[in-house]
């Protein structure tokens, strides 16, 4: 019952809030204008931007490359010398360089992975100014692609809304549309969701770490260090950009970032908030209600079918208590307030979009439970994060299209404009990104042990391994641990598929709705392939998981499966209590 409410609040949040963005990037009045719409002039006029001109595709990923690069410069220069800057009262030292370039990395692809423990290495400026500032503009970069690829897909803009007579391969102003993620999307919701967690008793002060003496001191102590600060604004920033990075090591695990169970549902909605907003803004958006309904009935199936399959196997006992009276749930690694049950549904929906938070440790879950989130970040379309799900699931989009055509003798097209051999080229290099960055570092890390420097050198020490890859190149940023991942090794290894997985997919899209704007589209006949069917939602469900099978499998047959497989083989057996004394 936990698990249909918070589905169906998560939906009946989700709907209204898809038409207010769809009218929010179609250019139609809000009840924000009133306040946004003079603070948007005049920043455009300070930075001299004319929102009235249009990009082509090329011009929309120049933007968003060369504004993301010093943004993602000077987060790396204030970690590494966070020491000397200001609002540090608790006297936080300078990032190392690897570090500082790995937490740079990871903020700016909105993965927020952390090969740091955010309460004891990052000071309140470096939380404040780099961390919070790329939670707000990493899922704006998202939704802003997202709405573009939207535009391309449909013919472009057109003199008729109103931007003047721009051509029909222009994406739209990618200045206005982050712009407008940030100032109508992201920062009203958040500031609500802040006030609410707030309220339920998240932190929320500028105040350095206070000091509690210990009820029942101890030789070697007898306080506690307990650190505090602007907890409640970064939080909710965190889920709902799918950012996930959290202001304590324990993510929100920990009571003062997650007090009540009422801020643990509302941090899981704001999980999936916005990623099914913007598959409801589909249909809004595009005027073809059908085709954003094809979008969310694979997206629901591959969510439901992951959310089943997590609660079956999380829910089974811890293997070494198998058999006995007294066994329940796997609660190993799991926070008591919450329950096994919240624990993974949460664990998938963090998984399921590139959220990456966590309410109890990925590490601890069942073999079989900790492949369940794999396959959420191997997929990468189910929901997905801020605006780049939908762009993954249109790569997929584009070669079902491709394969459906040729399977009916015609030629391959989208909404009638055809579908040619450069865009199934960047679809394919979209594709097997995500399994080269993953597959290849877990190889020569597997090859060279002592670079790995994990906890489990078995079946699941491969998996912890895989997990950390996948979760870079999802953007996802949550882990299995064990790992001693703040290493050179580990940080450079990671930054590069961070930076990689994040920004090819984005620009790969873009080029493909550039390319696809720029065609006439031919009239519709009986002949014509309809993309809003149940039977071509279904292929493209086919394609999704036909790829991500034969790119992944293997692994998964060499980690979570065989330590599934093989639990309990190596355990001694138990000492019979006839004749002890």
């Amino acid at each position: 019952m936990d698990v249909f409410l918070s589905y169906l609040l998560v939906f009946a949040l989700a709907l209204p809030l898809g038409w207010y963005m769809a009218r929010v990037f179609s250019s139609q009045s809000t009840f924000l204008d009133v306040v946004c719409s003079p603070l948007e002039n005049l920043v455009f006029k300070l930075l001299r931007v004319n929102p009235r001109q249009g990009m082509t595709w090329r011009g929309y990923a120049l933007a968003l490359v060369f504004t993301n690069l010093p943004l993602g410069l000077l987060a790396y220069l204030i970690f590494l010398f966070q020491g000397s800057l200001p609002l540090n009262p608790d006297n936080i030292p300078n990032m190392p360089w690897d570090l500082a370039l790995h937490t740079a990395a990871s903020f700016i692809t909105n993965t927020n992975q952390q090969h740091y423990s955010g309460q004891a290495q990052l000071s309140y400026f470096s939380q404040l100014v780099a961390i919070v500032t790329l939670m707000f503009v990493t899922p704006a970069v998202g939704l802003a692609a997202m709405v573009a690829v939207l535009r391309g897909i449909m013919g472009g803009l057109r003199p008729d809304d109103n931007t003047g007579a721009i051509p029909a391969a222009n994406l739209g102003n990618y200045y206005v549309d982050v712009f407008r993620a940030m100032t109508r999307v992201l920062l009203p919701l958040s500031l609500v969701l802040a006030l609410l967690l707030t309220w339920q008793g998240v932190p929320s002060t500028l105040d350095s770490a206070k000091t509690a003496t210990l009820l029942e001191p101890s030789a070697e102590s007898t306080t506690q260090t307990i650190p505090i600060g602007p907890v409640a604004a970064m939080v909710a920033i965190k889920q709902l950009g799918t950012n996930g990075g959290g202001w304590y090591g324990p993510n929100s695990a920990v009571p003062l970032e997650n007090p009540t169970p009422l801020s643990n549902l509302l941090q899981m909605i704001a999980i999936l908030l916005i990623p099914v907003a913007s598959v409801f803004m589909v249909g809004f958006f595009t005027h073809r209600p059908r085709f954003g309904v094809s979008i969310m009935g694979c997206m629901v199936l591959l969510s439901a079918a992951l959310t089943f399959f997590m609660l079956v196997t999380a829910l089974e006992p811890n293997h070494a208590f198998k058999g006995l009276a007294a066994s329940s749930a796997n609660m190993e690694g799991v926070e008591q307030r919450f329950g096994a049950t919240l624990s993974a549904l949460w664990a998938t929906w963090t998984t399921q979009t590139s959220n990456g938070s966590v309410n109890a440790m990925m590490d601890s879950l069942n073999p079989l439970a900790g492949l369940v989130p794999m396959v959420g970040m191997w997929l990468n379309v189910t929901f997905g994060g801020d605006g780049v799900g939908l762009l993954n699931f249109f790569t997929y989009l584009i070669v079902t299209v491709f394969i459906a055509g040729l399977m009916v003798g015609r030629t391959p097209e989208l909404f009638g404009r055809k579908i040619e051999a450069r865009e199934m080229k960047l679809a394919s290099i979209a594709l097997l990104i995500s399994p080269l960055l993953i597959l290849v570092p877990s190889a020569l890390t597997v090859a060279m042990p002592s670079l790995a420097a994990n906890s489990n050198p078995g079946f699941h020490g491969l998996s912890q391994i895989v997990y950390e890859f996948s979760s870079a190149t999802a953007n996802n940023g949550s882990g299995f641990e064990g790992l001693g991942d703040n290493t050179v090794w580990w940080n450079v290894m990671t930054s590069i598929c961070l930076i990689l997985g994040r920004f090819i997919p984005i620009i790969a899209p873009l080029a493909i709705a550039g390319l696809i704007g720029m065609k006439k589209a031919a009239p519709q006949s009986a002949g014509t392939l309809r993309v809003d069917t149940p039977i071509f939602a279904a292929t493209t469900l086919s394609v999704i998981l036909i790829v991500g099978a034969l790119s992944f499998f293997p692994v998964a047959v060499m980690g979570p499966i065989a330590e599934h497989l093989t639990l309990g083989q190596a355990l001694p057996q138990p000492i019979p209590l006839e004749g002890v004394r």
